[in-house]
């Protein structure tokens, strides 16, 4: 009796052994946890992309504060004294003055006409012909009309070439103006503390506003 217990108990162990073996078969087997198959079925190297710097998302201000900016500011003067006016009352690291570029702008344009009142004429005649206009922004052009602002010359020639479609003649292409270098201010983190401090950059700011960061 005693000698087929034992025997009963050895082919006992010797199944459970092949059992955790993995022998009797993935569906009888137990689930393999080796670190190789483990690892195959946690990571999809066709899934991985390593990112670049400039692909990183920007950092979201801190819970309470939002990120304000001004600018651009053209003048080197102006920016200039915006920086010391922020060095003076601004902790450190917690402004920049970054410099950035104002895109050139080009325009579908009409003028310099002789008087406002050949202006008050075209306005008229484009408003007939259901035509927009709007007013510009460079004064050496005055007076004159811009039917529209682009990015480039040539979205600007392809705007003169549809109203020209539509009845508009005397219209040309011009660049309102260029390319410009300057700088804009820009907080990351304004909470209440700082946000009581910023009053003494009003002067240094020349009637610009702060604005949430675009």
């Amino acid at each position: 009796m005693l000698r087929a217990v034992a025997i009963l108990l050895l082919l006992a162990n010797l199944a459970y052994w092949a059992w955790g073996e993995g022998l009797f078969g993935a569906t009888l087997g137990p689930a393999v946890q080796a670190e190789p198959q483990r690892l195959e079925h946690q990571v999809r190297p066709a899934a991985l992309r390593v990112l670049r710097p400039n692909e990183l998302p920007a950092a979201a201000p801190a819970p309470g504060t939002e990120c304000l900016q001004a600018g651009v500011f053209t003048d080197a003067r102006q920016a200039e004294a915006l920086r010391s006016a922020a060095a003076a009352a601004l902790p450190p690291g917690r402004w920049s003055l970054d410099a950035s570029t104002v895109p050139a702008r080009w325009i579908v344009y009409m003028g310099r006409y002789a008087d406002a009142g050949d202006v008050a004429r075209k306005r008229a005649e484009l408003r007939a012909r259901h035509v927009a206009f709007e007013p510009l922004a460079n004064p050496a052009l005055e007076p004159g009309l811009s039917l529209g602002g682009f990015g480039s010359q040539a979205e600007a020639q392809q705007a003169l070439n549809s109203l020209a479609q539509r009845g508009v003649r005397t219209a040309r292409v011009v660049q309102e103006r260029p390319e410009t270098a300057g700088y804009t201010l820009r907080l990351p983190a304004v909470d209440e503390a700082l946000r009581t401090q910023l009053d003494a950059l009003r002067p240094a700011l020349a009637g610009r506003m702060l604005s949430v960061c675009g």
